[in-house]
C-alpha cells in the first residue's frame, strides 16, 4: 500500500458481513438470468401488514412531515404500555424509548451500558448483528455454545462462569431466541437471573418473536425476573409481528433511570425515529387481535411443513423449534456457505411446476456458521425462515433435495 493511499478503519475491517444478505449479490445476479428463488434466508414474512396499519398509511393527513420527540411520540408509548401489559409486563411510556428498529435498540444499549473492551456472553449461535453491534461499541463477544444435538438449550451455569472476569459487563440472550428458534425454561432464565445477580451484570434481552410460541409453557420475559429489575434491558420491534420489517419501529425498555438518561443522549444525536413508522405501528397495536391469531395459525402450520420436510430429506436434521419462525438444520455437506452459493450460481432446476417464463428455479438460505463466533462451528448448517407460504416452503424443500443430489454428484 503506498504512502498516501488512505487507509479503512480498523473497526470497518473488523466488521463482519452478514450472513443473511451476503450472498445477496449472486441471488440478484440468478434472479436477473430469470431463476425464480425461494427465500429461506431472511426473517422477511410475505403475509401482510394489518389492514388498519396500512390504512394510516395511505390517509396520513399532516401537511409536514416533521421531527418527532427523540424518545418517540408519547401516544405510541402508552400504546405499548397497554400492549405489555397483555404479557404480565408492568411499565409506564417513560419506562419505553422508540428507536428506528430492535437494531438500534441494540446498538444504543451497547453503547449506553459499555466500554471499549467490555465483555458479553451470548449464547451461540446468535443473530449475526449482534457481533457487529459489538464491533460499533468497541464492545467484545464471548460465546458460550448450544448445540443442535440438545436441541440448541442453555449450557450449564458452569460454561458461563467459565468466561466471566473484571472486563465481563452484561448477558446477552434473544427468547425466542434467532437463529435457532428455541424458547428458554422458568429455569433456565432463573440461572440467568442468578449469574446476573451475582456478578452484578447486564442483562441485555431481545424478545421481538414473543408472539410465536408453540408451546404449552408460559412465556418468561427478562422484565418477569425478580432482583434484578435495573441490570435488565429489553430490546423489542413490531417488524415480525405486524409484518412492517420496513417501518424501522423498535424499541428500547428498562426501568434503569441512568441508562434511559443515556440512552438519550444518543436518540438525541440521531434527532428522531422514523415520523411515518410510529403512525403506522401505533395503528398496529390496538384491534388487531384477530390479525395476530390468524398469523399465529399460519406459523404453526409453516413450521409443521418445514420441519417435518427437512426431516424427510437424506442427511438433514432440524431440531422442532418451540419459537420465533427459524430454525437451524444441518445437510450433508461438509461446506453449507459453499452449497449455499453454488445454489446460486450453478444449480437450476426446471420442470412442469416451473412458473412460466422463468428460466429454473433454485433457493437461498442462511450459511449458519455466520451466526457463531467460535471457528469451524456450524459448517454444515444453514439457518432456514418458514416465512414463505406452505406451497412454497414445499417446493424449495423439493428443490433442497435435488440441490443436494447434484451438489452430492459435483463433489463425487
Amino acid at each position: 500500500m503506498g504512502k498516501n493511499e488512505l487507509k479503512i478503519s480498523q473497526r470497518g475491517i473488523a466488521m463482519p458481513l452478514s450472513p443473511i444478505r451476503k450472498l445477496a449479490p449472486l441471488a440478484y445476479a440468478a434472479e436477473e438470468r430469470g431463476v425464480k428463488i425461494y427465500k429461506l434466508n431472511i426473517g422477511q414474512p410475505d403475509l401482510p401488514t394489518p389492514q388498519k396499519a396500512l390504512d394510516v398509511l395511505k390517509h396520513v393527513d399532516r401537511t409536514t412531515l416533521e421531527y418527532s420527540p427523540s424518545q418517540g411520540y408519547r401516544s405510541l408509548r402508552e400504546a405499548l404500555v397497554g400492549y405489555y401489559d397483555r404479557y404480565q409486563i408492568k411499565l409506564t411510556a417513560d419506562e419505553i424509548i422508540i428507536t428506528s428498529g430492535g437494531s438500534e435498540a441494540v446498538l444504543f444499549a451497547f453503547l449506553s451500558c459499555l466500554n471499549p473492551g467490555d465483555e458479553i456472553i451470548v449464547p451461540e449461535p446468535a443473530y449475526a448483528n449482534y457481533m457487529s453491534f459489538a464491533v460499533s461499541a468497541g464492545a467484545v463477544i464471548r460465546t458460550v455454545v448450544t448445540t443442535i444435538e440438545e436441541g440448541f438449550c442453555l449450557p450449564k451455569v458452569e460454561k458461563f462462569e467459565e468466561l466471566i472476569n473484571e472486563r465481563t459487563k452484561a448477558i446477552l440472550i434473544c427468547n425466542p431466541n434467532n437463529p435457532t428458534g428455541y424458547l428458554y425454561t422458568q429455569k433456565e432464565m432463573n440461572r440467568i437471573r442468578d449469574l446476573v445477580k451475582k456478578y452484578n451484570l447486564y442483562l441485555f434481552s431481545d424478545e421481538v418473536y414473543r408472539e410465536f410460541i408453540y408451546t404449552g409453557s408460559p412465556y418468561i420475559s427478562a422484565m418477569h425476573l425478580e432482583g434484578i429489575e435495573q441490570n435488565t434491558v429489553l430490546i423489542d420491534s413490531v417488524s415480525k409481528r405486524y409484518s412492517e420489517c420496513g417501518i424501522r419501529i423498535g424499541a428500547l425498555i428498562t426501568k434503569n433511570r441512568q441508562i434511559r438518561e443515556t440512552v438519550m443522549k444518543f436518540c438525541q444525536a440521531r434527532l428522531s425515529p422514523p415520523l411515518i413508522g410510529q403512525l403506522i405501528a401505533e395503528a398496529s397495536i390496538e384491534g388487531t387481535e384477530a390479525y395476530s391469531r390468524e398469523v399465529y395459525d399460519e406459523y404453526v402450520e409453516r413450521r409443521k411443513s418445514l420441519i417435518d420436510g427437512v426431516n424427510k430429506i437424506e442427511g438433514c436434521y432440524t431440531p422442532m423449534p418451540m419459537g420465533a419462525f427459524y430454525t437451524v438444520a444441518q445437510l450433508p455437506v461438509e461446506d453449507a456457505e459453499d452449497f449455499c452459493s453454488w445454489c446460486l450460481t450453478d444449480f437450476c432446476w426446471k420442470d412442469e411446476k416451473t412458473p412460466e417464463g422463468k428460466a429454473g428455479e433454485t433457493l437461498m438460505m442462511a450459511p449458519a456458521a455466520g451466526f457463531y463466533s467460535t471457528p469451524g462451528m456450524g459448517r454444515n448448517q444453514v439457518r432456514l425462515a418458514y416465512v414463505l407460504n406452505k406451497n412454497d416452503i414445499r417446493r424449495a424443500l423439493f428443490l433442497l433435495e435435488k440441490a443436494l443430489e447434484k451438489y452430492k454428484q459435483k463433489a463425487a
